[in-house]
């Protein structure tokens, strides 16, 4: 049988992640130029998959849907950040798209895994 980890410890983790990941999407680029065109697509796909993961474990009680649909928005949130030009940073919608395709796969590939718990009534 499956043994959920603690949910208190997932959700730490979830929260660094999400500030490493606004810190480094959010500072000034450098001038390193990946070594091949999808790099970043992959890149933003891994890491909102990892969120989404954690998510799951973190917040079991949380609709999987509004788990897609909230980090789907954070990042469209820090590609309209990444607009602000003294960032020297680009917005582009196709990282926004594979950090949503990430979210979704992460979510749908672990929903065998993690069953849908719902909060108690009353």
């Amino acid at each position: 049988m499956f043994s959920f980890p603690n949910s208190r410890v997932v959700r730490l983790a979830f929260y660094g992640v999400a500030v490493v990941t606004t810190i480094a999407a959010l500072s000034p680029s450098v001038p390193f130029k990946p070594s091949f065109d999808f790099s970043d697509k992959i890149e933003h796909f891994a890491i909102f998959a990892v969120l989404a993961s954690l998510a799951l474990f973190g917040f079991p009680q949380a609709p999987r849907r509004m788990i897609v649909e909230r980090l789907s928005f954070f990042g469209a949130a820090i590609e309209v950040l990444q607009s602000i030009p003294a960032l020297d940073r680009d917005c582009d919608v196709f990282d926004w798209a594979a950090d949503t395709l990430g979210a979704a796969v992460a979510v749908l590939l672990l929903a065998r895994l993690v069953p849908a718990r719902r909060a108690p009534a009353g």
